[in-house]
This record gives C-alpha cells, sequence and structure tokens, in this order.
C-alpha cells in the first residue's frame, strides 16, 4: 500500500497499458460514483466497493525542503482510516435525527479530474490516479472547497468494475469548516 502520491519514472514506457476502452469505463465508473456522493446515495456507492475495501485520507504535514519526513504517512493522524463497514456507520450516523451537521443536509459537488489508468499487479486490477475537489454547501452561507489528488485500486469484478481502496492526499493541513463530514 502507498504511503504517499507515486511518482514513477518513465510511465509512458510501461509494456502494458489501459485501453482506450478501459479507461473511458473506468473514467465513467469515477464519474456515477461522483453523482451519488453529490445525491447523498450512500448505499448504491457502498455498492461500487469491494469487501475489503479501504479508505485512506492521512492529516498533511506542512514541511520544509530540507525535512526528510514524508509530508504523509502511515504512522500519523488520519482524517479517514477505514474500512468499508466504518465507512457505513460514519454514512449511517448522518442520517439520523440528531445529526445536527446534516439538518439541513449539506449539499456537495464532486469534480473528478486527470484521470490516469494503468495496469495494477494483478491482470484485473488498475491503479488510477485522480484529481478530486469537493464543493460543499451548508445553509445559506457556509461554503467549503476541499481538494486532493486520489489513488484508487480498481478491479474487475463479475459484477463490474469495484473500487478495491482509495487514498486521498487533501492539500490542505487545515480545515476552516466547523465540520468534515463528507467523502472525497
Amino acid at each position: 500500500m502507498a504511503t504517499a502520491p507515486s511518482d514513477p519514472k518513465n510511465e509512458t514506457n510501461s509494456p502494458r497499458q489501459a485501453s482506450l476502452e478501459l479507461t473511458h469505463r473506468i473514467q465513467q465508473f469515477l464519474y456515477r460514483e461522483a453523482r451519488l456522493l453529490d445525491e447523498q446515495r450512500y448505499d448504491d456507492w457502498f455498492e461500487l466497493m469491494t469487501e475489503d475495501f479501504t479508505y485512506w485520507v492521512p492529516v498533511p504535514q506542512s514541511r520544509y525542503r530540507r525535512d526528510k519526513k514524508a509530508t504523509y504517512e502511515r504512522d500519523r493522524m488520519a482524517h479517514f482510516d477505514d474500512s468499508l463497514a466504518e465507512l457505513k456507520l460514519r454514512a449511517s450516523r448522518w442520517k439520523e435525527r440528531t445529526a445536527w451537521s446534516e439538518d439541513p443536509p449539506t449539499r456537495n459537488i464532486h469534480y473528478i479530474s486527470n484521470i490516469e489508468v494503468e495496469p495494477g499487479e494483478s491482470e484485473n486490477e488498475w491503479l488510477v490516479r485522480s484529481v478530486a475537489i469537493s464543493l460543499r454547501n451548508r445553509n445559506e452561507d457556509e461554503e467549503d472547497w476541499l481538494g486532493g489528488r486520489r489513488e484508487d485500486l480498481i478491479c474487475q469484478t463479475p459484477e463490474g468494475l469495484k473500487l478495491v481502496r482509495r487514498e486521498v492526499f487533501l492539500a490542505q493541513t487545515v480545515f476552516l469548516s466547523k465540520n468534515f463530514n463528507t467523502f472525497i
């Protein structure tokens, strides 16, 4: 599992490359996923994941260039370091009447771009890199932007494409919002 965004050398000369058709299918899969999140259709979103899905969003640390520690590290705090079961629990809380942060509900718009697809270790899996931005609005005047780079592991199953792993490397080190109740 990666501990920071990858920076492989000479990616374009890889002997195995994703076809245009496969790249298009994966792009459409990610766009559909973004729409499901925007519509708060979490049960449908969870159907896009394997049972062993993991979701990791580390807290970045601003570091001077001379500091050899990484910006994102596994052994440091994370906003999310969840399994599928833990994500389902988070989403179920937002449906409760006591979820004051979701009454009225948050309005989200997810932007997905810069999608790159490369073969994974197995024949039926792909490493997918993208950029994601989430615009989040609450009430009349609360607006928050979250942006980051994502690394997804996506596999082909008999049911279709599924997310196996997502790692999100946010640009923000400090959130100015009152809460963090969105998936990116």
